[in-house]
């Protein structure tokens, strides 16, 4: 398998290294022997940068060549996806990214403020401090003598395997493993492989009305197509901003959701989940020129299929005006309530 096959795209690499909680330092010593290092690390303009000891001490790696790594395991594949009975290679499908070059050290003052405000925002998003600004005489001192160094992003590569080297029927049936397995991230391992694998026709559980792709995880690449559906919504108009909408759909046990053929997110659909009991589905919406289409039900069936809610004994949720919609996948009403200027009505479908 040429090495090509696996390559990602510097943007891809570029967001893995920005996401990884630390990095792998690969290089050696003045006297030729061996470092290796985890630092933490944030790339900043256009640098991949961390800080060190004092300035003054001794940095083994200044001025010699490195290479740093960020890892991501996406799934762990058992052999006996492959062979039920013989033992053959298990393996691991995962990303990773890696920069090469020679470390120097940042001497500009405004560069070295920058790097520093970048790890506090990259390592404390909540703030709680004063920006570090060179300006600031409170900072002098620090910003002068911690040693702050980095690698140049100029020879940025990245890998994802993801099961492009295997045969069309096996990458399906690999899909279709890891969405039936359901282990946390199976959802996520399933559509990162379907992506990789473009040319490859998707699972039937995964094509929608008139050849809709459905997703059985989105990820933030989605998040503005999604907002822009959500933002009119009468659940949503004039309450939640974008961001907050954002970190709603992160921390959802499941999302999934329908794109058109040009890949343009055009339907979405949520849920909190404990996985065993209780399920809540939130912000189904599908955009309006395919609506009445078939899409909202194609997602909502793939939600209740969902590793996080297919075995969930009771799912809930709430709507002004889809209740055929949803009595038609087995909901039932189970209550209504004023809600400002419309009636709530809830509904729950049970299981087992």
């Amino acid at each position: 398998m040429r090495r090509e096959d696996y390559r990602m795209d510097r943007d891809a690499a570029l967001r893995l290294l920005e996401r990884a909680p630390y990095v792998h330092m690969a290089s050696t010593d003045g006297e030729g022997r061996p470092v290796l290092r985890a630092l933490h690390a944030v790339v900043c303009d256009g640098w991949l940068c961390f800080h060190g000891a004092p300035v003054g001490e001794k940095c083994s790696v200044l001025g010699r060549e490195a290479v740093f790594s960020a890892e991501e395991v996406i799934a762990e594949v058992p052999s006996y996806w492959s062979d039920p009975v013989l033992a053959c290679p298990a393996t691991t499908l995962y990303l990773s990214a890696h920069v090469r070059g020679v470390v120097d050290e940042i001497t500009v003052p405004e560069t070295r403020a920058r790097v520093l405000q970048a790890l506090m925002g990259r390592f404390q998003p909540e703030g709680g401090h004063a920006p570090v600004d060179v300006a600031d005489p409170r900072y002098t001192k620090q910003v002068a003598g911690l040693l702050v160094a980095g690698v140049r992003l100029d020879a940025l590569d990245g890998k994802g395997k993801l099961a492009q080297n295997r045969t069309p029927p096996k990458i399906v049936a690999l899909v279709e493993n890891l969405w039936s397995r359901g282990r946390d991230g199976d959802a996520r391992a399933a559509a990162l492989v379907m992506r990789a694998n473009a040319t490859v026709p998707r699972p039937a559980r995964f094509v929608g009305p008139e050849g809709v792709a459905l997703e059985p995880a989105f990820e933030d690449d989605a998040l503005p197509d999604v907002c822009a559906l959500l933002r009119d919504t009468y659940w949503h108009a004039g309450r939640s901003p974008d961001a907050d909408l954002a970190d709603a759909h992160r921390a959802s046990a499941a999302w999934v959701g329908a794109r058109d053929e040009h890949g343009a997110v055009i339907a979405s659909a949520r849920a909190v989940s404990d996985g065993v009991r209780y399920a809540y589905v939130a912000d189904v919406v599908v955009h309006p020129a395919w609506r009445g289409r078939g899409v909202g039900a194609a997602v909502m069936t793939l939600l209740l299929d969902h590793p996080r809610v297919r075995r969930v004994s009771r799912v809930e949720l709430a709507t002004r005006d889809a209740m055929a919609f949803y009595a038609a996948m087995g909901f039932v009403e189970t209550g209504r309530a004023a809600n400002g200027a419309y009636e709530r009505v809830t509904m729950a479908l049970r299981r087992g």
